[in-house]
């Protein structure tokens, strides 16, 4: 291995001018303004009524000197993006348009947040006015920051995301990716323990939790805009088993972070299963643009059939236990069988006819499992009682000790599940490189020029569905271990949407997107339980506002966004010569 890394870009060549950064004349004193209103908004009270048994939230007055204060709260957010702006306006950063933009959105929203919280919570604007003589107007500031900062920024062209060039030792490198991934956890931990426990232990838990969500929104952004991410992205892929590597080893890591305790081990295990059923269903619709909306069915295929060989009283079809592996395997392969019975009509449907077919499907199997056919599924009644996983005489539903360490109970679940999304995502990148992966782009994109090319299309899109339906009897399998019951409600064919949202919301055909996607779709939920009955309206609001803004999906692939970029560009052309 050589002694220096190259970042993979080139720098930009000094006798090129700079783009103009400030069209307007007043845009810096626009963006100063902005800076210094977003640390004086940090300085005033954002709240000063009472609910439940204290003021919304503790942080409402300055206690800055005050370690629980110190490390977190909105109003420190706030500070930081206003010190941030005014460094891009006065010192000789990179991208300082793009990335006072992002922080402009950045304070905005955090400061809409919390002015939805108290109109919502509080019983309308009119108590951020006043409460015992003391005015209340913090809120108010930031948003007129925000808007300062984005009224200077939004007009006019914006300069090009500059690129780094580099040459570090390979320690070096591996060091900064060690502490790049070390972020990353801490970055995820500090995401999920934001105003407690999903609003359990806090009742401001989605207010805090929106506003992190804001400040990571603005931060990735000024991490694009300076050329810093395409940089690591660079560097990450020059070291890709590197870089795997200590990016699993980060993510077996979590539970020794804030967010170990059996809550988030418990819903970190949900996302996991999702996940890998997602990648599965990535495979189909990502990869060879199969639209199936009946893909819970074989989650629960490979579910009930775990259910029926783990020794469970009230699996009566089969009086038997077999060992968590052996059963895996069964699971995969007669949920396989069923995707290639279902992948068969592709070979004379597409399209729209595909999707009812595909959800035709799903309403069998649900109603199947319902009415007991056969005496596989328990009918209403479910198959309750399925054992836990137990190796070497260790329960995987028990907590674990491990010297001074306590881990909560399900954490070898999350383990484990861990472990499965990673094999998953290794079976599908090498497909997706491999020949049969470049066949199933081919019919994504022309079914009828891949024909005539030579693919034989039939067996490649049943080879498809039987594929991605084995991924999703493995997640199966091990969700019923997990959860210990296996009932026809947990498939509905709201979960096959929710986990075609998570592929379309991430990326399709992305191995981190469909992850990130089901994160996101299993996490917003249970953090936003404060707002009640309004938290379905702002999780539809998020989706639509990220699908507008993000077409592409939230990680896109790169064949995926160079189309959608073409796309764009042929329909600029267009609209420009019937001009």
């Amino acid at each position: 291995m050589s002694d220096t890394t190259t970042a993979t870009a080139t720098a930009v060549r000094a006798e090129t001018p700079p783009a103009p950064v400030w069209q307007a004349p007043a845009a810096k004193p626009m963006l100063i303004a902005g800076g210094v209103l977003a640390i004086i908004a940090a300085l005033l009270p954002w709240a000063t009524f009472v609910l439940n048994s204290g003021a919304y939230p503790d942080k409402a007055t300055l206690q800055f000197f005050d370690a629980p204060y110190l490390v977190t709260g909105f109003r420190l957010y706030t500070a930081l993006m206003g010190i941030a702006v005014l460094a891009f306006v006065f010192a000789p950063l990179p991208g300082p348009k793009r990335s006072s933009r992002a922080l402009g959105w950045g304070i905005t929203g955090v400061a809409v947040i919390n002015l939805l919280f108290i109109s919502i919570e509080g019983g309308g604007l009119g108590a951020i006015t006043a409460a015992e003589g003391t005015f209340a107007f913090g809120s108010l500031v930031a948003l007129a920051a925000g808007a300062l900062v984005l009224a200077a920024t939004l007009p006019g062209p914006v300069e090009p995301v500059p690129t780094w060039s580099l040459k570090l030792p390979t320690g070096m490198v591996y060091g900064l990716l060690l502490v790049m991934f070390a972020g990353l956890l801490l970055l995820v931990a500090w995401t999920l323990t934001a105003g407690g426990q999903g609003g359990v232990s806090n009742p401001y838990a989605g207010a805090e939790f929106l506003s992190v969500l804001a400040v990571i929104a603005g931060t990735v952004g000024v991490v694009h805009a300076t050329g810093l991410g395409k940089w690591m992205s660079a560097l990450s892929d020059q070291h890709k088993v590197f870089s795997v590597v200590v990016l699993l080893i980060a993510a077996l890591a979590l539970p020794l972070t804030e967010a170990g305790n059996a809550y988030w081990m418990t819903t970190a295990a949900n996302v996991g299963v999702y996940a890998a059923t997602a990648i599965g269903l990535n495979i189909v619709v990502g990869l060879a643009g199969l639209l199936d909306i009946g893909y819970v069915a074989f989650l629960g295929i490979g579910a009930f059939v775990a259910a029926n060989f783990s020794g469970a009283v009230a699996a009566t079809a089969f009086d038997v236990e077999l060992p968590f592996l052996v059963v895996v395997v069964i699971a995969a392969i007669v949920a396989g069988i069923f995707g290639a019975i279902v992948g068969s009509p592709t070979l004379r449907v597409r399209g729209d006819y595909l999707a009812i077919v595909t959800l035709a499907f799903g309403e069998i199997f649900k109603k199947a499992a319902q009415n007991d056919i056969g005496g596989l599924t328990g009918g209403a009644n479910a198959i309750p009682g399925v054992p836990p996983i137990n190796w070497f005489g260790l329960s995987f539903d028990e907590s674990l000790t491990i010297g001074p360490l306590e881990l909560p109970s399900g954490v070898l679940y999350y383990v484990l599940i861990v472990i499965m999304v990673a094999l998953v995502m290794v079976v599908f990148a090498n497909l997706k490189h491999a020949r049969i992966g470049r066949a199933w782009i081919a019919i994504r994109e022309d079914e009828d020029a891949a024909r005539a090319m030579g693919i034989k299309t039939g067996q490649t899109k049943i080879l498809a569905f039987l594929i991605g339906a084995m991924l999703a009897g493995v997640a199966g399998a091990v969700f019923a271990h997990k959860t210990s019951t296996v009932a026809y409600d947990s498939f509905q064919f709201l979960e096959s949407v929710t986990l075609l949202a998570a592929v379309i919301l991430g990326g399709m055909g992305s191995i981190p997107g469909a992850v990130l996607g089901a994160s996101l779709l299993l996490v917003l939920p249970e953090k936003l339980r404060e707002f009640s009955e309004y938290r379905l309206l702002l999780f539809g609001v998020a989706l639509v506002l990220i699908m507008r803004f993000r077409p592409q999906g939230l990680v896109p692939d790169a064949h995926r966004k160079a189309e959608l970029a073409k796309d764009s560009s042929d329909d600029a052309t267009t609209a420009e010569g019937a001009r």
